[in-house]
């Protein structure tokens, strides 16, 4: 007897165009890296960049790619070369993603 397999949990987050580029930015750059050094990109980082460039105003994100995005995101926002301009989005994108985990929980 089979059993089938266990649902991800996933979340509905909605984020402004600015903050949509910040996290398109940094899995961007992680992509980049990955090819740079001839290495195939995480497969969460492909996964992050097609659900952005997916039209809808809600992105919807496994538990996993969220917690990875607010990793990357929260390493990129504590960056001292990061423009100023990314700061305050980046800083909303975690604070969205948090709230949206303990809303979950």
């Amino acid at each position: 007897m089979s059993s089938s397999p266990p649902e991800t949990e996933t979340y509905e987050v909605t984020l402004s165009r600015d903050e949509q580029w910040v996290v398109h930015h940094v899995l961007s750059n992680r992509l980049d890296e990955a090819l740079d050094a001839d290495e195939t990109p995480p497969e969460w980082v492909l996964e992050g960049v097609e659900t952005l460039e997916t039209d809808g105003d809600t992105d919807r994100l496994t538990a996993p790619q969220a917690d990875r995005i607010y990793d990357v995101v929260a390493a990129y926002v504590d960056q001292e070369e990061t423009p100023d301009r990314d700061v305050a989005p980046g800083s909303s994108v975690l604070d969205r993603l948090e709230r949206v985990r303990n809303a979950e929980a």
